[in-house]
């Protein structure tokens, strides 16, 4: 049996930085949208709440708790993947290859 993935109320997302789907609310700025964010801490100002960097390359996006629907967890992550470790190898060209 093979559990739905669902979306769920925000008030029981982590808040532990890990990334999660949401959902925004429609508003005057355009329709919802389902985008990447995380629960980020303090800042150096003392604000914290949710951030959204993956889906707007170089810019940072802060969500006030009004603009998020719902969440879900990123796919696969319920089912026991975890996300890889990181990259532990010594040679670079491992990465993308050899260059020939």
């Amino acid at each position: 049996m093979t559990e739905t993935v669902r979306w769920r109320h925000m008030s029981i997302a982590p808040r532990d930085g890990t990334r999660i789907l949401v959902t925004t609310r429609s508003a005057e700025q355009g329709p919802s949208e389902v985008d990447v964010a995380y629960w980020a801490g303090e800042d150096q100002h003392g604000l914290d709440g949710w951030r959204s960097g993956d889906s707007h390359p170089g810019q940072i996006i802060g969500y006030a708790e009004t603009e998020l629907k719902c969440w879900m967890p990123m796919p696969g992550t319920e089912r026991g993947l975890d996300r890889p470790g990181a990259w532990q190898g010594t040679d670079e060209m491992e990465l993308d290859g050899s260059g020939i």
